[in-house]
């Protein structure tokens, strides 16, 4: 009998020195598993940001005037529907009203910042593969949102204007440094009618490719499917809008900036002649 209190006091001191050997157990390898999971995580993250996704070409359209962006009669909204077809996949083709400049802007600097952090890296810059193109407003809009590009230090691969009309406050003449290509469009007459010569603010940066004059004096008015009051009012404005040469010279020039079409999709070959 003597020695039952000391049998019960060592099967105390075992029951307390297993629980406490499990509680230690339990939290060296909670620590060590903690500090497993930051470290697996850094490295996922570093892996990520090493291979970091590259954004599709980005092709933005302005129509003229107050026409919707989405008016197919309008020759600026079937070459965004040929582009579309033509390049299902790696290539983002939008179309803007004239005045929806800085939503164009937005959209543009949301598709290169591809790890959605809400900043670009000097690398989603370099990436940027940009086009942008319009008719009338649109000529000047593609303009002045090429120019807010090069405040947000993104390259613009080419612009292409049709009978470009800048608004007030607008210059669509001089082409910003961050352009590498420009084309310009224009027919002279007319009350409404296109910026005749555009320039490169920087022209060891940006090539001009040339200004090409049209002349519809002597031309039947082939715009049937465009509202009454453009041919009364601005007939030759509207006229080269919807002449199929300024377009497929146009279309040539952005393909030639796009990665190949997929064969599915590639349309017959044009055949562009120059004015």
């Amino acid at each position: 009998m003597g020695n039952f209190p000391s049998f019960s006091r060592l099967r105390f001191l075992l029951r307390t020195s297993l629980f406490f050997g499990a509680l230690i157990a339990f939290i060296v390898s909670g620590s060590s598993t903690a500090r497993r999971i930051p470290s697996e995580g850094r490295n996922s993250s570093s892996a990520s940001e090493t291979a970091e996704a590259k954004p599709p070409a980005i092709v933005v359209g302005f129509v003229g005037g107050f026409v919707r962006h989405d008016n197919r009669v309008h020759s600026e909204v079937q070459l965004a529907d040929r582009l579309r077809q033509a390049y299902p996949s790696g290539v983002d083709v939008e179309t803007f009203e004239s005045y929806r400049k800085e939503n164009a802007r937005k959209k543009i600097l949301s598709l290169l910042d591809t790890n959605h952090d809400g900043t670009l890296s000097p690398a989603e810059k370099q990436n940027a593969r940009v086009i942008l193109y319009g008719h009338s407003w649109g000529g000047a809009e593609a303009v002045a949102v090429a120019r807010e590009l090069k405040g947000d230090g993104v390259p613009v691969l080419l612009t292409v204007q049709v009978d470009s009309v800048s608004k007030l406050g607008q210059d669509d003449a001089v082409i910003p440094s961050n352009v590498a290509q420009a084309v310009n469009y224009y027919q002279p007459d007319g009350w409404v009618h296109g910026q005749s010569a555009i320039r490169a603010a920087d022209p060891s940066r940006t090539k001009i490719i040339g200004n090409f004059r049209f002349d519809y004096k002597a031309s039947p008015y082939a715009c049937t499917a465009y509202p009454w009051y453009d041919h009364f009012f601005v007939k030759a404005h509207t006229q080269i809008e919807c002449d199929p040469i300024v377009w497929q010279q146009a279309e040539a020039l952005i393909r030639a900036q796009l990665p190949p079409a997929a064969a599915a999709a590639q349309e017959p070959q044009l055949t562009i002649s120059r004015p």
